[in-house]
Parts: C-alpha cells; sequence; structure tokens
C-alpha cells in the first residue's frame, strides 16, 4: 500500500541552502506548518547526524499551527569542487487520539501512516558582488567613524581655536602687569609707612598703629584682590581647555 501525501507544509519545500564561510556553525532555517485539524507528530532526519544539530528534532505540531525547525551545519573544511551529498528527511504522521509516549508512537506506527518529505543540502559561498558589497558597507562605515573622530578634539588644547588662545594670553599678560603693579604700589605703601612710623615716634601708639594699620590692610587687600583676579582668569582658561 502507497504511503500517504505529506500533510506537513514545508518551507523551503525541496533544499536547505547553508552560506558559507564555514569555519563557524551555520544555520538554515526550516518552517513546518499543520493546515489540518488534526495534531501531526513530526521528526527530522538526515544522512550526516554528526554534521548537523537540529532543534527541535522531534514534536507534535497543534492543528492549525506551525514551528520553525533550526539547522545548524557544524564547521568544517568546505572543499567547493566536492558536491553535497547530505540530505534531510522530515517524516510526519496523524498523532493519535490517545496518545502516550512519543517514542512508542513511532515504533508503533504502521507504514502507510508515515508521511515525509525530502530535503537535499546546498552548500555556497559569498559571491563577489556580495563581498564588494561587504566591503563598501564596511568602507562606509569606516568612513563614518573617521569623521566622528575627526570631529572630536584630539586633546583638550585643540577645542580652543587660535583667536580664543590669543585673547586669552592677551589677557593673562593684562592681568600680570596689573598684578605687578599693584605689587609695587604696595611695595610703596610700604616705605610710606615706615616713613611715617620713624616722623611720628612721639605720637601716642594708638594713632600710629591705626595709621599704619590702615596702611597695611589696604596693601593687604590689594594683594589678594590681584591674586583673586588671578585665580579666576586661570579657572577659566582650564575649564574652556576643559570642554
Amino acid at each position: 500500500m502507497a504511503r500517504q501525501e505529506q500533510i506537513l507544509l514545508l518551507d523551503p519545500p525541496h533544499e536547505l541552502k547553508f552560506r558559507g564561510p564555514f569555519t563557524d556553525v551555520v544555520t538554515a532555517n526550516l518552517k513546518l506548518a499543520n493546515p489540518t485539524d488534526r495534531n501531526v507528530c513530526f521528526k527530522v532526519k538526515t544522512t550526516a547526524p554528526r554534521r548537523y544539530c537540529v532543534r527541535p528534532n522531534s514534536g507534535v505540531i497543534d492543528a492549525g499551527t506551525s514551528i520553525n525547525v533550526s539547522v545548524m551545519l557544524q564547521p568544517f573544511d568546505y572543499d567547493p569542487n566536492e558536491k553535497s551529498k547530505h540530505k534531510f528527511m522530515v517524516q510526519s504522521m496523524v498523532a493519535p487520539v490517545d496518545m502516550g509516549d512519543m517514542e512508542g508512537v513511532w515504533k508503533e506506527a504502521k507504514p502507510e501512516e508515515l508521511m515525509d518529505s525530502k530535503l537535499r543540502c546546498v552548500f555556497e559561498l559569498p559571491s563577489d558582488s556580495d563581498k564588494a558589497h561587504d566591503g563598501e558597507s564596511n568602507k562606509v562605515l569606516s568612513s563614518s567613524l573617521l569623521k566622528s573622530e575627526s570631529s572630536m578634539p584630539k586633546s583638550a588644547s585643540a577645542s580652543l581655536d587660535d583667536g580664543e588662545v590669543k585673547k586669552i594670553m592677551d589677557e593673562c599678560k593684562r592681568l600680570q602687569l596689573e598684578v605687578q603693579r599693584l605689587r609695587d604700589e604696595n611695595r610703596q605703601f610700604r616705605e610710606d609707612d615706615g616713613l611715617r612710623r620713624r616722623k611720628t615716634t612721639s605720637s601716642p601708639p594708638m594713632s600710629v598703629a591705626g595709621s599704619g594699620g590702615a596702611l597695611r590692610e589696604e596693601g593687604l587687600s590689594t594683594r589678594v584682590l590681584a591674586f583673586c583676579i588671578l585665580f579666576f582668569v586661570i579657572g577659566v582658561i582650564i575649564g574652556k581647555l576643559a570642554l
């Protein structure tokens, strides 16, 4: 008695294509659809079981549903002159109503209840056009990376243009001159204070201390102001360089 025609719909229906290079695991997907109103048992067989890993390799497909099977080809040394002789077979049968152990169902199945579909394996290497496309994609990616890198500052000093640097340096020189001028004034205040103190040795200590204290406070405040200005400018320069 002839076997029944396969009731499962296979996609792809006739061959499994594996695209290299084959230095790593290559996976082909097989979709099994059950268009009937009955549950269907299936299992996947191959002529080269050591070369492939199939997940799932057996099971039950419910009525009106489908399942995706991953067929994983293990790495091997590919010879383009060698034609693939590997084949797969999808075997199926309508699940019995009182279905029990899956292994027992297949053992007790009658030959006329079994259905099968065969698929051959095809090995492909990327074509020259695909390689060129991949190379062009890599060039575009590399170009984009180089542009993004060139738009970023190579160092902190590169974030400032020449005009800003010159402006900051001029400001530093001006402030240095201002600080020097304040130092000279402070020194002159000290000299004047010493002269006044020598002239007024006969005066009450309070007035001398008061006069000398005022001069020292003025000189000290001038120095503090100068250092504050200098530190502020240095802070601004460091802040701009860090941006």
